[in-house]
This record gives structure tokens, sequence and C-alpha cells, in this order.
């Protein structure tokens, strides 16, 4: 926290849990609104984006999907689906600041693409799903990772409020879902949660 002065000549603190508050529902809400932008597109065109960028798993062509497969959706229900998990864990994860954020979704947007492109199906695979699984993961383990109980606390009320979606890295419970993405994704956004922790950045030798 730096400070700042106000215009009564007092100090201000700057970066404030209100101020992160503001500016993750700002920038949260505007990939959203960019998301909900390229689907109108994708509808307009009968969503052929998603046969140009859609994931295409072990393909050369497919390695560049994977940074766009996520801002593309099969229909306008699938991007609702997303939408809400995507806002809250977003936020979320912001509160903890900018970096955090970039850390978690790129490490969830890659670790999802990655894993489909390995492993996926003989489909072309869409959607923000597997950032959704991602963001939900960083939630739920850095606290333990950092040994902070409010962390802690918030894994333990998102797993009683949304611990079902959990099921949707298993190959056997939807075959019409990417088990695949979700895995992926969860993987990426544990590994960031361990790449931030704070325990691991405090350790003998860290950073030399």
């Amino acid at each position: 926290m730096t400070l700042d002065s106000s215009r009564n000549g007092r100090p201000r603190a700057v970066g404030t849990t209100a101020e992160r508050a503001r500016k993750g529902l700002l920038v949260v809400g505007s990939f959203v609104l960019v998301l909900y932008v390229i689907e109108i597109i994708n509808t307009l065109l009968l969503h052929s984006l998603n046969r140009t960028f859609g994931l295409r798993p072990r393909s050369l062509e497919g390695i560049l999907d994977i940074l766009t497969f996520p801002l593309l959706h099969a229909n306008l229900t699938h991007l609702i689906s997303n939408t809400l998990p995507l806002i809250i864990f977003g936020f979320l994860v912001f509160l903890s600041g900018m970096r955090v954020f970039v850390t978690a979704l790129a490490a969830s947007w890659l670790g999802s693409g990655i894993v489909v492109w390995l492993i996926g199906g003989f489909n072309v695979t869409v959607g923000a799903s597997g950032v959704v699984f991602g963001l939900f993961a960083f939630l739920l383990v850095r606290g333990f990772f950092n040994r902070n109980w409010w962390q802690i606390l918030l894994s333990v009320v998102l797993f009683m409020a949304y611990g079902g979606i959990l099921f949707g890295i298993l190959p056997t419970v939807a075959g019409y879902v990417s088990w695949q993405a979700h895995l992926g994704g969860a993987i990426g956004g544990v590994a960031a949660a361990l790449l931030l922790s704070t325990r691991r950045a405090q350790a003998p030798g860290a950073g030399r």
C-alpha cells in the first residue's frame, strides 16, 4: 500500500481492498462483455468462427487455437452458463491484485488449452469453462499453500456452494462437455496457486 495526497492535503491510501474491488469489477466485467460481443458476432456469422478459431486437438494449427478457443462458445446458452461463475471467481481472485489475477487467468487458460490439445476428442472445443475451473481451483487451494485461514475459509464456502462442478473433470459425467478443458484448467489454477504461494516466496533462497 502506498500513500497519495488527497484534495484536503491528507494522505490517502492507494491500493485498498475497495479500490481493488472496483477495479476487479471493471476488469472482469469488461472481459465478460467482450465475450458477449464476440458471441453476437459469431452468431451473426452462424458460428463460423468456431470452425476457424476453436481448438483442434493434435494439429499444428490447433496450437494457436489455444489462444482463442476460450473466447468462443457453442451458443448463447453456453456463454450464459459460464458468465456468473466467471464473474464471481474472477472478481475474488482479482481482490489479491492484478498480478495474481493475470497469473491465475493465464495459467488456467494455457493449462486448459494444452490438455485439450494433447488428449481432446475429435471435435472442435470452444468455451471459457476451462478458465472457470482454473480460477475455482486456484481459490480452493491457495489458502492451504499460503496457510492463510481467511483464504481457507473462503475456499470452504466456495466448495460448499460450487463444489459440485468439480465432477466436470471426470470423463464419465457428461459426454457433451470437454472434461479435458476442465481438468487442464484446474491443473493450471493449482499451478498458479503454487507459483504465487507466499510460503514459497519466503523460503530461504527464493528469488535468487
